[in-house]
């Protein structure tokens, strides 16, 4: 019989208990902040329709080519979620008697079939926050606030890097680019910081615009004054998407305060995805050694009534928080510094395993955490074990301590010893 080779499928990976610890920490922050924050939680199913997950309000052409797709028993076309948005903007059309402002966090799993580099896999997971039914550029101030408090909480120092589509798309409309090809524009110009400038001027060329057209974008996008309002304002006058989205922006800053020190308007920053109507936003790392981002998001107002298909405006405002690439940021650090036990007594029984039993039983309905020694380690073994694995105290329980109802624990940080009095049935 042939021996199976036995490997993770690419661009999937299994997390031993000392990661999975760091994640499940991260996960718990994120958890809290929302709901300090008022969010409502809530879970969708990861296989949905393939039709739902290819609405054009979904992830666009370049997020399709990367969706999961197969087949049930009953020939039903199906693909598994690529994102926790589409379905929960699914959750929302279906339930027309849920209460507005509706705000939601999800946490879960998500798949998609593309490439794989630091921090970015193909089955991952998603933290989202989504908040329907607030027009005011509060609800995108209230998500931005809350990712740096997240942030905080988890002791990485981060930028927000933010701007508004309208201001974008009506930018080049003031350029005179063709409608067609303004989506594909967006996309270059957002590679602005990662390939540079000639790259992104030559890719423009190459997607057939005029060099006229080419030449007012480049000099938008070398203007040294193109981040400051001002450079926008005369051109708000000739272009009502100009106007709306600087609108937007004054609204948004007013509302950041104190924040708006780690906030950054980036006039290029237009995230890949179609489903964006007005504030966009990205969150990166300060000390830039993660180059992607570690967040991300922003209004999407047309997707849940174009899934309805009513057309009608559901003001939606979400962010994305990746697990596994936060969880990339923080190994560094975490590697380096000692790692606190998840267990607070360690029990070590000496030929006493049914005593044994009933100290580890007394002590967990007490509320601590506790392992109980079930392979009969030698003690010397045990006590390596309590050492490596950085727990606190340790309890000893021989025959001795049995007979003079006791139980001996020692604390590993100061070596000192301790009995006190424990009472054993039978």
């Amino acid at each position: 019989m042939k021996k199976m080779d036995y490997q993770n499928v690419k661009g999937t990976q299994d997390y031993l208990p000392n990661a999975e610890i760091v994640r499940r920490n991260i996960r718990r922050t994120l958890e809290d902040v929302f709901i300090q924050y008022g969010c409502k939680p809530l879970e969708t199913p990861i296989l949905n329709y393939k039709e739902l997950l290819a609405s054009k309000y979904g992830g666009g052409a370049e997020i399709l080519e990367e969706m999961y797709t197969l087949t049930d028993r009953g020939e039903r076309d199906l693909a598994l979620r690529y994102d926790l948005t589409i379905p929960f903007a699914k959750v929302v059309a279906m339930n027309p008697t849920i209460r507005m402002p509706f705000k939601r966090y999800e946490i879960g799993k998500v798949f998609r079939d593309g490439p794989i580099k630091t921090g970015r896999f193909r089955e991952f997971t998603q933290c989202d926050v989504d908040i329907v039914g607030v027009e005011s550029q509060i609800a995108e101030a209230e998500l931005m606030i809350m990712a740096l408090d997240a942030f905080h909480k988890l002791d990485l120092k981060v930028t927000i890097q933010y701007n508004n589509r309208k201001l974008l798309t009506g930018m080049l409309e003031v350029f005179e680019t063709a409608e067609e090809k303004i989506n594909k524009v967006v996309l270059t110009l957002d590679k602005l910081e990662k390939i540079g400038l000639e790259a992104v001027v030559s890719e423009l060329t190459e997607q057939g615009l005029p060099p006229s057209n080419v030449q007012l974008i480049k000099q938008f996008l070398t203007d040294k004054n193109n981040t400051n309002y001002s450079y926008f304002e005369p051109f708000s006058m000739q272009n009502e998407q100009v106007k709306q989205g600087l609108n937007e922006l004054k609204e948004l800053e007013s509302y950041l305060g104190i924040n708006k020190q780690q906030c950054v308007f980036n006039p290029f920053l237009a995230r890949g995805l179609e489903i964006y109507t007005g504030t966009i936003y990205e969150i990166f790392l300060s000390d830039k050694t993660i180059q992607s981002s570690i967040g991300s998001g922003g209004r999407y107002d047309n997707a849940i009534g174009g899934l309805i298909g009513t057309n009608e405006n559901f003001s939606t405002v979400g962010i994305s928080f990746g697990l596994d690439v936060i969880y990339t940021a923080l190994s560094k650090s975490v590697a380096n510094s000692t790692e606190a036990s998840n267990v607070d007594y360690y029990i070590i029984p000496l030929n006493t395993q049914k005593e044994s039993l009933l100290v580890a039983s007394y002590l967990r309905n007490q509320g601590y955490k506790v392992e109980h020694e079930l392979s009969n380690k030698k003690l010397g073994k045990a006590l390596d074990k309590a050492n490596k694995e950085n727990i606190p105290n340790v309890i000893i329980i021989g025959e001795n301590e049995v007979r003079n109802n006791q139980i001996k624990i020692k604390n590993m940080d100061s070596g000192e010893e301790r009995v006190e009095c424990f009472e054993f049935e039978g």
